[in-house]
């Protein structure tokens, strides 16, 4: 049987390392075939060019000799850029360099500037520099969710029908319906601007992230007080799904008959929901946990912008804007990779707790 369950769990990471890398390709081949990077990267390089020709006319030299620099120098970032080549030899080859996780280089200052960080940056350092403060605003606010819900939800499926059960239906259905960037717009502007309870400006995330090191208390202190509201307002407006979502799947196990003989033994209602529903739905339940978390460190681009958060939805909309091949080939990667490595815990988890898998 071992050597079985060591079977499934190879071919599992053979498909999910072969969607991975089909996923590289097809990024590549979008981002190149496209001409969407060689559209910006010609702004960018004209941009560069007219700030070089100013501060050479600045310097009074002569108009054909600037003519002749701005020439050589508008010749030199073409190269730079890789516009001299077919987008095939430009783009694909960071596509297999990413997957050996030789990111290369971060090309964009906008990108430069939500890490906080000046050029040259090597993509790699620029997502690891970014990721934590995803972490403690979008990640924290998904484990707070997970946590209400495998507590509450459970709870409240086996009291289908009561107050508390229509109440979390039409909270649901209230959040799902409210655009998460627009709550946090309210939050910010009453508690940031009115009430003055809470900054308005979240970049300084950066500076007690950065200090975690040296003076942890000091940092973790500075960290909650930057990321309550955020954290806040994500958990109001994400909670309703996670309770809706987890009593869809407890509802189908209330109804079975172990639990209306368990109830009518006069079993403890809490044991009965632990025992009898909460461990029969562990499986889809842990899915909906662990790729919700793994989903959560790609960020999410309009909230942080509301808040000024320089993570990686800030990295992914800075990435795009800019042209940035390399950084948005590496964030995809490592999204994906996330992804994936979250599926093949999942297949390790479900042969764990569920020992129908294993046959």
């Amino acid at each position: 049987m071992v050597g079985r369950t060591a079977s499934i769990l190879a071919r599992r990471a053979l498909f999910l390392t072969i969607a991975l890398v089909l996923i590289m390709i097809l990024t590549a081949v979008i981002i190149g075939a496209s001409g969407y990077d060689v559209q910006v990267l010609r702004a960018i390089i004209g941009s560069e060019l007219q700030a070089y020709r100013q501060s050479l006319q600045r310097q009074n030299i002569p108009a054909i000799e600037i003519q002749k620099l701005v020439e050589q120098r508008k010749q030199e970032l073409i190269r730079l850029y890789g516009l001299n080549k077919p987008w095939e030899e430009r783009v694909l080859p960071m596509a297999w360099r990413a997957l050996k996780l030789d990111l290369g280089y971060v090309r964009s200052q906008a990108v430069a500037n939500v890490v906080g960080q000046q050029l040259p940056l090597t993509v790699k350092d620029a997502i690891l520099t970014v990721l934590p403060r995803t972490l403690v605003m979008l990640t924290v606010a998904e484990l707070i969710c997970a946590a209400i819900a495998l507590k509450l939800a459970p709870l409240i499926a086996y009291k289908r029908g009561s107050l508390l059960d229509k109440a979390v239906i039409a909270y649901a259905a209230f959040t799902n319906a409210l655009p998460l960037w627009w709550l946090a717009i309210i939050a910010l502007f009453v508690f940031g601007y009115e009430l003055h309870i809470a900054p308005t400006n979240y970049h300084i995330i950066i500076k007690y992230i950065n200090e975690f090191t040296s003076n942890p208390l000091a940092a973790i202190k500075g960290i909650i007080e930057v990321s309550w509201l955020p954290v806040t307002v994500i958990v109001i407006g994400i909670l309703g799904g996670w309770l809706y979502g987890i009593r869809a799947i407890a509802i189908r196990v209330v109804n079975e008959d172990y639990v209306y003989v368990a109830k009518a033994k006069g079993v403890p209602e809490d044991l009965v929901v632990k025992r009898y529903i909460l461990r029969v739905i562990l499986g889809p339940v842990l899915t909906i946990v662990i790729l919700a978390l793994a989903g959560s460190i790609g960020g999410i681009i309009i909230t942080e912008s509301v808040f000024n958060w320089p993570g990686m939805g800030s990295l992914y909309y800075a990435a795009i804007v800019s042209g940035d091949a390399p950084t948005l080939l590496g964030l995809v990667y490592i999204t994906t990779l996330v992804y994936i490595l979250a599926r093949f815990l999942l297949e390790v988890i479900y042969i764990l707790v569920d020992p129908r898998v294993r046959y």
